[in-house]
């Protein structure tokens, strides 16, 4: 029997970049985008404040850029601040290395298991899927769904009674799958 667990975020990560004005280390997203149009084109940045001293602070979104080349829908949803495109385009890759930024994702995700009644199964197969590529350790995640400890969900791994196509040890940002054997 498949199992479908799901690591949904449940608000933005933190922006883990040094303020310019105070020597913290986390930003967060103030929700608003800043267009700036200098004759025929544009510059696009996502504004995050600092944690510690408020001071506001800019992300380079799209830099130069002429109007033409910008498809209407995403200018659109620029002006009105859409918070799903804040994080889109916080978990964009190409964004973070540009600003030079990571992403804290700590007490910002949750595990839904869809409840606890596959635990008294003898053999459990659990596909694992991340909506937002959160980095999650897998040991915490089937100690979470399962209700037990790492400790405990470590030494099931060791005696062959937690196995995966993937790597359980360590961070993944993907979907994997891993079969509990009672």
């Amino acid at each position: 029997m498949l199992i479908i667990w799901a690591v949904v975020p449940t608000c933005l990560p933190t922006v883990r970049r040094r303020c310019h004005a105070c020597p913290s280390q986390r930003l967060r997203a103030s929700g608003k985008f800043r267009v700036n149009a200098n004759h025929k084109l544009l510059d696009v940045w996502l504004l995050v404040l600092c944690s510690a001293c408020g001071e506001t602070a800019k992300l380079t979104v799209l830099e130069r850029m002429t109007v033409r080349s910008i498809p209407p829908e995403l200018l659109d949803r620029l002006h009105a601040n859409d918070p799903g495109l804040i994080a889109e385009l916080l978990q964009d890759p190409a964004v973070q290395h540009q600003n030079r930024l990571a992403l804290d994702w700590t007490d910002a995700w949750r595990l839904d298991t869809g409840g606890s009644d596959h635990l008294d199964l003898d053999v459990i197969d659990v596909a694992v899927r991340n909506a937002a590529r959160i980095p999650v350790r897998p040991t915490r995640l089937i100690a979470e769904g399962c209700g037990v400890s790492r400790g405990e969900v470590d030494r099931l791994i060791a005696e062959g009674k937690i196995v995966s196509a993937f790597r359980l040890s360590g961070k993944l940002t993907g979907d994997f799958t891993f079969t509990l054997k009672r």
